[in-house]
């Protein structure tokens, strides 16, 4: 099946997205498909400078040309805007006073702010998609900056997407090469997925794992032809990129989409992470959140767990006060202390339960195993392709340190309750071995004159 034939797969069952436009050239059909998706209303631009400029003249002259009425566009002058509440208010300011629809012509932060603004004045919206940056276009919630912290709001996706690929492969490498990035992160997402699976921790939806999982090898193929704007990779990426985003939309979680390679993300957000002057883009985060993922997914591969010591295990486990000090000492200069301490709370198992379960890792681990080698891609492969794409593959790319990076596999998983390979190198006791193997002597990462 092709990713097109997934995308409408995907459409005949989504509850919030009604219309999908993927190919070159078609900035033009803005027009009409607002015009069926929002019968005689008035639309309102919502950009930034520099984008509008780009292509928001021409969505609003497609507008213009299909008879549909205008409001004066929106447009953040903000050279640093992010997707903080700050621009909220000040969206919300605008919306609150016409009944336009919005049409969010931009990338990530510009669909975010308008997904939440739109939700909170009572409206949907349509979104114009000018990278392949991230898989949020189509995805259920916005991720928004409140109060220093990092928050998913819950919010619609948007009504109608329309993603110009010619326009998408003119947008800057590095926003193109944070978008793979976000896409290669579904196989440690998948993984770790598995893991849940295997586990009976939370199990495989296999509708909304097709629609992500089965044309994702096709979509990552050619990071080349992505870093070099050719539109026949830039399509499939664009394609799996909003797949990734109607699973998320489906099941109103990012379990497809996420796992721990996306806790490094989150954890440097609430640490509010700047290198040489500027948060790193999401993608780019993953991209080493990945690589650290994987690289741990290969030391438990590599591990016998036939021959595992369950018992050795459950009595290392700490009872669930001593690990909810132990979260209080690790993130007790931080302000995000209450969220570490509840999120490691509500996963915690007693010794019973976490017996019960690495015997079944145990017992199960040849089909364990075998469904991640499946899954998973090597290290040094993954390596490769994100170099070729542009994408960070060294930590110190992004201003994280080799000792940082060891020590965020520590705090991580504290961060989300959701189940992931971190939660099992806990369980097992086996962290700090496997954290051993990648940055001792010898290690892909060794920490020694390299920070």
């Amino acid at each position: 099946m092709s990713n097109q034939d997934r995308i409408e797969k995907a459409l005949s069952v989504a509850n919030q997205t009604k219309a999908l436009a993927v190919g070159p050239n078609i900035i033009g059909d803005v027009g009409a498909m607002f015009k069926e998706q929002f019968p005689g209303r008035k639309a309102i631009i919502i950009s930034n400078d520099s984008t509008y400029e780009k292509v928001g003249v021409k969505v609003a002259e497609a507008l213009t040309a299909a008879g549909v009425e205008q409001d004066e566009p929106f447009i953040f002058t903000d050279p640093n805007l992010f997707a903080e509440f700050t621009y909220v208010l000040q969206l919300d300011a605008c919306l609150s006073r016409t009944r336009a629809i919005p049409v969010a012509v931009g990338a990530g932060t510009i669909n975010d702010l308008t997904k939440i603004c739109s939700y909170r004045n009572g409206k949907r919206y349509m979104c114009v998609a000018t990278a392949a940056s991230m898989d949020g276009y189509a995805a259920y919630g916005a991720s928004i900056t409140y109060n220093g912290e990092k928050k998913d709001f819950e919010c619609p996706a948007p009504k109608a997407i329309l993603a110009d690929t010619a326009i998408i492969a003119q947008a800057p490498s590095s926003l193109t090469a944070a978008g793979y990035a976000d896409l290669f992160a579904k196989i440690t997402a998948g993984a770790d997925w598995i893991l849940a699976d295997e586990l009976g921790v939370e199990h495989i939806d296999p509708f909304y794992w097709s629609i992500i999982q089965d044309g994702l090898i096709h979509s990552l193929k050619d990071p080349k032809g992505i870093q070099q704007g050719n539109l026949d990779a830039i399509e499939p990426l664009v394609e799996g990129l909003v797949l990734g985003g109607f699973a998320m939309q489906g099941l109103r979680s990012s379990r497809p989409a996420s796992g721990a390679e996306h806790q490094f993300s989150h954890l440097w957000d609430m640490e509010k992470h700047t290198f040489e002057g500027h948060t790193p883009s999401h993608g780019f985060k993953v991209s080493i959140g990945m690589l650290a993922v994987t690289a741990l997914y290969e030391q438990m591969l590599a591990t016998d767990f036939s021959t595992f010591d369950v018992e050795a295990a459950v009595e290392a486990w700490p009872e669930a006060e001593d690990q909810a000090h132990e979260v209080r000492q690790m993130f007790g200069d931080t302000d995000f202390l209450s969220i570490a301490v509840t999120e490691t709370m509500a996963k915690h198992l007693s010794r019973r339960l976490l017996r019960r379960q690495l015997t079944m890792l145990k017992l199960k681990w040849p089909e364990i195993r075998e469904r991640l080698s499946k899954q998973l891609i090597p290290f040094a492969e993954v390596s490769r392709r994100l170099a070729l794409v542009g994408a960070p593959t060294m930590p110190r790319q992004i201003g994280i340190t080799r000792s940082r990076l060891k020590e965020s596999f520590r705090k991580a998983v504290c961060i989300r309750r959701r189940f992931t390979i971190l939660d099992v190198a806990l369980r097992t006791n086996l962290l700090d071995t496997w954290l051993e193997n990648i940055f001792g002597p010898g290690g892909m990462w060794e920490i020694g004159d390299i920070q």
